[in-house]
């Protein structure tokens, strides 16, 4: 054979084969474009004779509104549209909590709006506005029956605007009329920083927006201008997350320069990205417990996520939310934006945390959780094992307290803020918010307080006998049957007269909490909270001096050495043994 043949044939296959994968890719794309330009004007063709034809006026942006959200429906929760109208509103959440108001937040009750908490040293609280006032009307709008939505935009504005406002306090008859002068609000992303007993400091970070990694470093850098930070505890419970590129500038100051945090993957390739940390750290070497919960999602999961992968932090708490996408915004023609899921996002071990299989629904049309068959097991840096699909498991199990029927029923139906409200207006001060108790006086108080109130519940014995009973007299059982599933209702009903005793501790909590905000704002909260915080109690005795356990586990040893395992894999486990 002549090998120069055989080469010119090689290299003719070769050209050939590439000719014919560009071609398949041309015509896919083609194809593609030709179904996506087909759709539009058929979507188009539809609109412009409903809005012609139609029997009635129609609305056109609100077609176009309703449509797009029945579309973007079928994707997944965080794709969104948003119009012109609600960019504002959209920032605020996504972006930075910065906007020109009177700093209180408000909300609505029987057809009229309230103020819930101001914001200590802006406008309101100057003004001298408390937890409970209404606000009757805004700029000579009336507020009665708009939603907490219409009465927030009429409060915003301009910074040094004017604002004018009839204000109903608790103590007088008739309204007031107030001018105030609006400033710029910006909740921080940490709102709280403390340095505990023993040298250990707390960050509450409820947030991931603009400047969030900032001030959790302004923080810890006035730990250690203190003194010696022994340890170090990140609270993420209840923090939904926010800008992916704040989450790694978090995990930078624990972690060495270029460690990868996350990497982003998507069917577009220009969507795919690795995150590494960027700077010498700030704490490398501070032992770090992080906290989260059930609501700890998005940003603060990756922030969990890395440093359990890493070894370099003990979770505490409970398992978080599971969200494992990555959303981009888009401009798009008119001044409104496009939210759209671009991609998933990997722990530097390799896992995916979403827990909700959003391609795939159960029979009442909601979104499944992806099986525990279906989990992968993953290694971190020193080789314990975790898996994905599931949220972030904690290395330690902390359960948070439930609350029984009466507490949520006492606080559904305003009794506890109302109670802390006429309580500030008959002591004008209290002790500290850290030593603030509410007393067997105190709590007798309230009693008395409530025996003329209305605060109806059921507890899921009474709702489950009910339901018993009604299926009872449906299948028509004998009738002394039905008499005796009555007679234990009846003691159900009885026993609840005793629940205000039965659960005194727990409401104890959430009266003093309500309380003590009236006097030192939501600092005060967080403050009061730390002596019922089974979670934060554990990470402080994790990181006390004698740190054995906190680098036991990072090691992996014992129990420790399989964090958050699947239960049909413990289960065939358990078969197998």
């Amino acid at each position: 054979m002549n090998p120069s043949k055989h080469v010119f044939d090689v290299k003719r296959i070769t050209v050939l084969a590439v000719a014919v994968l560009f071609l398949s890719a041309f015509v896919a794309v083609k194809d593609d474009l030709f179904l996506i330009s087909k759709n539009l004007d058929i979507f188009s063709a539809v609109y412009r004779q409903i809005s012609l034809n139609y029997v009635d006026e129609t609305d056109p942006n609100l077609l176009i509104k309703t449509a797009v959200d029945a579309m973007l429906d079928d994707l997944d929760p965080y794709t969104e549209y948003v119009q012109e109208t609600d960019i504002e509103e959209y920032k605020l959440k996504y972006v930075d909590t910065k906007y020109g108001g009177i700093g209180a937040a408000i909300f609505e009750r029987d057809g009229h709006i309230f103020l819930s908490e101001p914001y200590a040293g802006y406008p309101a609280d100057e003004a001298g506005l408390a937890a409970g006032d209404e606000v009757v009307s805004i700029n000579g709008i009336t507020l009665e029956n708009k939603s907490t939505a219409e009465a927030s935009h009429l409060l915003r504005g301009a910074e040094h605007s004017k604002i004018q406002l009839l204000i109903k306090k608790i103590e007088k008859t008739d309204p007031i009329s107030l001018t105030l002068t609006r400033k710029i609000v910006r909740q921080p992303n940490v709102s709280h920083s403390v340095l505990l007993d023993g040298g250990i400091g707390y960050i509450k970070l409820d947030k991931f927006l603009e400047q969030s990694a900032k001030e959790v470093e302004t923080a810890l850098y006035s730990f250690q201008e203190k003194g010696e930070l022994n340890g170090l505890i990140i609270d993420l419970r209840d923090n939904g997350g926010g800008i992916l590129q704040e989450a790694v500038k978090v995990v930078s100051l624990f972690i060495p320069q270029g460690e990868l945090v996350v990497s982003q993957k998507g069917k577009n390739a220009t969507k795919t990205h690795s995150y590494r940390t960027m700077a010498k750290p700030a704490a490398p070497e501070v032992p770090l417990a992080i906290l989260i919960n059930g609501r700890s999602a998005s940003a603060a999961e990756i922030v969990a996520g890395a440093l359990q992968d890493l070894d370099r932090a003990v979770i505490i708490g409970e398992r978080s939310f599971g969200k494992g996408l990555v959303q981009q915004t888009f401009n798009i023609p008119y001044n409104n934006l496009v939210k759209v899921t671009v991609a998933k996002y990997y722990t530097p071990a390799g896992r995916c945390i979403q827990a909700l299989d959003f391609v795939h629904r159960d029979s009442n049309g909601s979104y499944m959780r992806v099986s525990d068959s279906l989990l992968n097991a993953f290694n971190t840096k020193s080789g314990r094992v975790v898996y994905d699909g599931s949220g972030i498991y904690p290395d330690i199990t902390v359960p948070e307290p439930q609350y029984s029927p009466i507490t949520r029923a006492l606080s559904e139906h305003y009794l506890i803020f109302d109670y802390a409200t006429a309580f500030r207006q008959s002591h004008p001060r209290i002790t500290d918010a850290d030593k603030f108790e509410v007393d067997e006086t105190l709590y007798t108080d309230f009693i008395n307080f409530l025996k003329d109130k209305d605060y109806q519940y059921a507890t899921k014995t009474e709702t489950s006998l009910r339901a018993l009973k009604a299926v009872a007299e449906i299948e028509r059982k004998p009738e002394e049957l039905i008499q005796e599933l009555g007679a234990l209702s009846q003691k159900i009903h009885q026993s609840k007269q005793q629940d205000l005793l039965t659960h005194r501790e727990e409401i104890k909590k959430v009266l003093g909490s309500e309380i003590v905000s009236r006097y030192y704002y939501k600092n005060g909260r967080t403050a009061f909270s730390f002596r019922y915080d089974d979670q934060l109690h554990r990470a402080k005795a994790l990181l006390s001096k004698d740190t054995a356990e906190y680098y036991s586990i990072l090691a992996g040893e014992g129990k420790y050495k399989t964090i958050g395992r699947p239960e049909t894999f413990l289960a065939s486990a358990e078969t197998a043994n």
